[in-house]
Protein backbone atom coordinates (compact mmCIF):
# COMPACT_ATOMS: atom_id res chain seq x y z
CA UNK A 1 0.00 0.00 0.00
CA UNK A 2 2.98 2.64 1.14
CA UNK A 3 4.41 2.73 -2.20
CA UNK A 4 1.13 3.16 -4.50
CA UNK A 5 -0.09 5.69 -2.44
CA UNK A 6 0.76 9.44 -3.30
CA UNK A 7 3.29 11.73 -1.70
CA UNK A 8 2.42 15.49 -2.50
CA UNK A 9 4.26 18.95 -1.67
CA UNK A 10 1.76 22.32 -1.31
CA UNK A 11 3.79 25.88 -1.84
CA UNK A 12 2.22 28.86 -0.22
CA UNK A 13 3.34 32.54 -0.48
CA UNK A 14 2.09 34.90 1.91
CA UNK A 15 1.28 38.57 1.61
CA UNK A 16 4.92 39.50 2.95
CA UNK A 17 6.83 37.19 0.80
CA UNK A 18 7.48 34.74 3.25
CA UNK A 19 6.46 31.16 2.07
CA UNK A 20 5.27 27.41 3.93
CA UNK A 21 6.43 24.00 2.30
CA UNK A 22 4.65 21.62 3.32
CA UNK A 23 5.17 18.08 2.60
CA UNK A 24 3.38 14.88 3.19
CA UNK A 25 5.89 12.83 3.95
CA UNK A 26 7.81 12.68 7.50
CA UNK A 27 11.31 14.51 8.26
CA UNK A 28 14.40 13.24 6.60
CA UNK A 29 16.62 15.51 7.51
CA UNK A 30 16.95 17.11 4.28
CA UNK A 31 14.58 19.79 5.31
CA UNK A 32 16.77 23.07 5.16
CA UNK A 33 17.80 21.29 1.44
CA UNK A 34 14.39 21.74 0.30
CA UNK A 35 14.19 25.30 1.99
CA UNK A 36 16.95 26.13 -0.06
CA UNK A 37 15.71 24.61 -3.20
CA UNK A 38 13.07 26.96 -3.04
CA UNK A 39 14.86 29.71 -2.27
CA UNK A 40 17.10 29.72 -4.85
CA UNK A 41 14.08 28.99 -7.34
CA UNK A 42 12.49 31.89 -6.25
CA UNK A 43 14.85 34.05 -5.47
CA UNK A 44 14.48 34.52 -1.90
CA UNK A 45 16.72 33.93 1.21
CA UNK A 46 16.28 30.47 2.53
CA UNK A 47 15.01 31.64 5.74
CA UNK A 48 12.21 33.07 4.29
CA UNK A 49 11.31 29.55 3.66
CA UNK A 50 9.71 27.19 6.46
CA UNK A 51 9.65 23.55 5.77
CA UNK A 52 6.64 21.76 7.33
CA UNK A 53 7.31 17.71 7.33
CA UNK A 54 4.41 15.61 7.62
CA UNK A 55 1.71 18.66 7.59
CA UNK A 56 -1.26 16.95 8.84
CA UNK A 57 -2.81 20.28 9.10
CA UNK A 58 -2.93 20.80 5.35
CA UNK A 59 -2.87 16.95 3.86
CA UNK A 60 -5.14 15.58 6.77
CA UNK A 61 -4.54 12.21 8.09
CA UNK A 62 -5.55 8.71 6.71
CA UNK A 63 -5.84 10.18 3.06
CA UNK A 64 -3.75 7.85 1.23
CA UNK A 65 -1.05 10.27 1.06
CA UNK A 66 2.70 8.01 1.50
CA UNK A 67 4.46 9.50 4.55
CA UNK A 68 7.83 7.70 3.77
CA UNK A 69 10.45 10.30 2.70
CA UNK A 70 11.10 10.10 -1.03
CA UNK A 71 13.47 10.80 -3.31
CA UNK A 72 11.53 12.42 -5.36
CA UNK A 73 10.53 15.31 -3.37
CA UNK A 74 13.40 17.93 -4.87
CA UNK A 75 11.55 17.75 -8.30
CA UNK A 76 7.94 17.67 -6.86
CA UNK A 77 8.84 21.09 -4.81
CA UNK A 78 10.88 22.17 -8.50
CA UNK A 79 7.34 21.48 -9.96
CA UNK A 80 5.28 23.35 -7.02
CA UNK A 81 8.01 26.42 -7.66
CA UNK A 82 7.43 26.53 -11.73
CA UNK A 83 3.83 27.06 -10.89
CA UNK A 84 4.78 29.63 -8.65
CA UNK A 85 6.12 31.69 -11.17
CA UNK A 86 4.16 30.88 -14.36
CA UNK A 87 1.13 32.44 -12.06
CA UNK A 88 3.39 35.14 -10.62
CA UNK A 89 4.04 35.90 -14.24
CA UNK A 90 0.35 36.19 -15.02
CA UNK A 91 -0.12 38.61 -11.91
CA UNK A 92 3.14 40.76 -12.56
CA UNK A 93 1.90 41.18 -16.12
CA UNK A 94 -1.59 42.50 -14.99
CA UNK A 95 0.18 44.83 -11.92
CA UNK A 96 2.79 45.98 -14.89
CA UNK A 97 -0.04 46.62 -17.66
CA UNK A 98 2.46 44.16 -19.57
CA UNK A 99 1.94 41.16 -21.88
CA UNK A 100 3.10 38.22 -19.35
CA UNK A 101 5.04 36.30 -22.21
CA UNK A 102 7.07 39.79 -22.60
CA UNK A 103 8.23 39.68 -19.49
CA UNK A 104 11.28 37.33 -18.02
CA UNK A 105 12.16 35.85 -14.64
CA UNK A 106 15.41 37.14 -13.66
CA UNK A 107 16.41 36.67 -10.25
CA UNK A 108 13.34 36.38 -7.48
CA UNK A 109 11.75 39.51 -10.76
CA UNK A 110 9.97 39.31 -13.44
CA UNK A 111 11.09 41.90 -15.46
CA UNK A 112 9.93 43.60 -18.49
CA UNK A 113 11.48 47.37 -20.07
CA UNK A 114 12.60 49.21 -17.09
CA UNK A 115 9.77 47.40 -14.89
CA UNK A 116 10.09 44.44 -12.43
CA UNK A 117 7.92 43.23 -9.79
CA UNK A 118 9.38 40.74 -7.44
CA UNK A 119 7.77 37.90 -6.05
CA UNK A 120 7.13 39.64 -2.43
CA UNK A 121 5.32 41.84 -4.91
CA UNK A 122 3.12 39.41 -6.71
CA UNK A 123 2.60 37.89 -3.37
CA UNK A 124 0.77 41.07 -2.30
CA UNK A 125 -0.87 42.10 -5.27
CA UNK A 126 -2.26 38.08 -5.10
CA UNK A 127 -3.75 38.51 -1.95
CA UNK A 128 -6.37 41.20 -3.19
CA UNK A 129 -4.40 44.24 -3.63
CA UNK A 130 -5.17 44.48 -7.70
CA UNK A 131 -7.51 43.27 -10.49
CA UNK A 132 -6.42 39.82 -11.32
CA UNK A 133 -6.23 38.24 -15.08
CA UNK A 134 -9.63 36.25 -16.38
CA UNK A 135 -9.76 32.70 -15.10
CA UNK A 136 -6.80 33.32 -12.28
CA UNK A 137 -8.13 33.31 -8.11
CA UNK A 138 -6.17 35.22 -5.37
CA UNK A 139 -3.70 34.05 -3.68
CA UNK A 140 0.02 32.50 -4.92
CA UNK A 141 0.17 28.67 -3.92
CA UNK A 142 1.17 25.21 -5.84
CA UNK A 143 0.52 21.79 -4.71
CA UNK A 144 2.74 19.05 -6.95
CA UNK A 145 1.30 15.73 -5.64
CA UNK A 146 3.91 12.49 -7.05
CA UNK A 147 4.51 9.03 -6.76
CA UNK A 148 7.88 7.84 -7.35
Amino acid sequence: MADEAYRAVFLRVHPTGKMVLSLTTEPDGREAEYARLVAGELGVPALDVKVVPADTDRFGEGHGFNTAPSGGTSAAISTATARIRDKGRLLAGMALDAPPESLRWSNGAWVGGDAMKTIEDVALYAHGTGALPPGVEGGLDAQAVYRD
